[in-house]
């Protein structure tokens, strides 16, 4: 397999925004349901600055979308491609 220089550049940037529990625990709890930036800090126990500082860091990934409900930002997983990057990585880690 010949992969370019560029696609190698966005692979490990993909792989450095895995790179943080926070970001992965967000992705765990979107996996359930789409939710705005409010019920995301509420079920992680974080604040919104905080949570909303690691979804735009998911959203330049492409791991994370949005899409506006009244006033309120919601935010879902952008595709399956990102549980099954979790779902690999969870059964790597446990062989």
């Amino acid at each position: 397999m010949t992969i370019n220089d560029d696609k190698l550049y966005d692979l490990a940037e993909l792989f450095k925004v895995f790179g943080d529990s926070t970001r992965i625990r967000i992705l765990f709890v979107l996996f359930e349901k789409d939710l705005c930036v409010q019920e995301i800090s509420d079920e992680l126990g974080m604040t919104q600055s905080a949570i909303s500082h690691q979804l735009k860091i998911l959203k330049q990934g492409k791991l994370v979308g949005s899409r506006r409900d009244g006033k309120q930002m919601i935010y879902y997983l952008a595709d399956d491609h990102v549980r099954t990057i979790i779902d690999q990585g969870i059964n790597h880690i446990e062989e």
